[in-house]
């Protein structure tokens, strides 16, 4: 699918997310409405108030003065969202297009963007967000990792409409084109390159998301000034999950848990071993692209398992699913470009040796 024939679906899958996400941050107003009480009990009105509250404008910041800057950065939040999902969403039409044996891979991969797209947005309004409060030059990084890690929740939910719209004014404006069959990429590579990728993603999930590293991570960079306590954006960006010894708690729901944790390296090998043969062409910017997707879906995979593991769901209601999902997303995007890229290479190098011990 070219560049051209792509812009039209990315420029509607854009439009529409914004609107959704634009329309959610009006419902957390309507969340304050005495009728509210009606739908919902006040734990779940404050939990939904709290999800959506990122993409309100009703929240003013800090008044007065700094009113204008609260609205200036909703403005760069919203118009940053349309910009962040047009570009990936072109790069993965236009690589991973909605062709026959390729609609759910493009359907997975524009879904998955959604919560990227937030969360870039999220990060590059951060700076006027934190002005807008009044306070902006205390704990600047703390107050930084707290804004990006509210970003996603929302557009996880955004994305289940915005993914599907875009597929289908892909296809309709690609109805000519012939089917592309997959690439013949040799399964040994792609075994290769899938496993080199899932070992990068690993090396959050398992290594430095272990409760001793974790805290290290926390307290051994203190900085100064404006840059005291980084410690919660590293983890924000670096950490994909959390875990420890089966010492706090019963050996089969430490099991149980980690079995989540297999989930996300496993929807991750899945997909990075199939990406190759559906990508129209291996690029460096495609696999990474891909590598993030597939590094989020199975994030959200795991979240929705440990949420159907949760006894405490059952009390909570529907709106716990609603606040469990979408973490994790920063470190999704820094592992997963990371995971692309040594899948790439892998991929190449492999090829390039079989084609070395090929005879003649």
């Amino acid at each position: 699918m070219t560049y051209r024939r792509a812009l039209i679906p990315a420029l509607a899958g854009g439009a529409l997310l914004t609107l959704l996400m634009l329309w959610a941050g009006a419902s957390a107003q309507a969340l304050q409405l005495q009728g509210a009480g009606n739908v919902f009990d006040i734990e779940s009105a404050n939990a939904l108030r709290i999800l959506l509250s990122p993409w309100s404008y009703s929240e003013v910041g800090g008044g007065g003065p700094y009113t204008d800057l609260y609205r200036t950065a909703m403005q760069i939040r919203f118009v940053t969202l349309f910009l962040f999902f047009l570009a990936g969403a072109l790069l993965l039409l236009r690589r991973l297009p909605p062709v026959q044996g390729r609609t759910p891979a493009t359907l997975l991969a524009l879904w998955a963007w959604a919560p990227v797209a937030a969360t870039l947005a999220v990060t590059v309004s951060a700076p006027w967000l934190i002005a807008s409060r009044g306070h902006g030059s205390f704990r600047v990084l703390p107050q930084l990792a707290g804004v990006i890690a509210s970003g996603a929740p929302v557009a996880v939910f955004a994305g289940l409409l915005t993914a599907p719209v875009t597929v289908v004014v892909a296809r309709v404006m690609d109805k000519e084109a012939e089917p592309l069959p997959r690439r013949n990429v040799p399964p040994l590579a792609a075994r290769l390159a899938a496993s080199a990728g899932t070992a990068v993603v690993a090396v959050s999930l398992v290594v430095l998301s272990y409760q001793s590293v974790a805290a290290w991570i926390q307290t051994s960079f203190p900085g100064e000034g404006l840059l005291s306590e980084p410690g919660d954006l590293l983890r924000e960006w670096l950490l994909l999950g959390a875990w420890s010894d089966p010492t706090t708690s019963p050996l089969g729901d430490w099991l149980m848990y980690r079995a989540a944790d297999v989930l996300v390296l496993a929807v991750v090998w899945w997909a990075l071993r199939l990406l190759p043969a559906l990508l129209t062409e291996t690029t460096a910017p495609a696999m990474a692209a891909g590598a993030v997707c597939a590094t989020v879906l199975g994030l959200l995979a795991s979240q929705l398992l440990r949420w159907a593991m949760d006894d405490t769901n059952a009390v909570r209601g529907p709106v716990s699913l609603f606040t469990g999902l979408g973490g994790g997303v920063p470190a999704a995007l820094t592992f997963g470009i990371v995971a692309g890229i040594a899948a790439v290479v892998t991929l190449r190098l492999a090829g390039h040796r079989k084609t070395a011990d090929s005879p003649g």
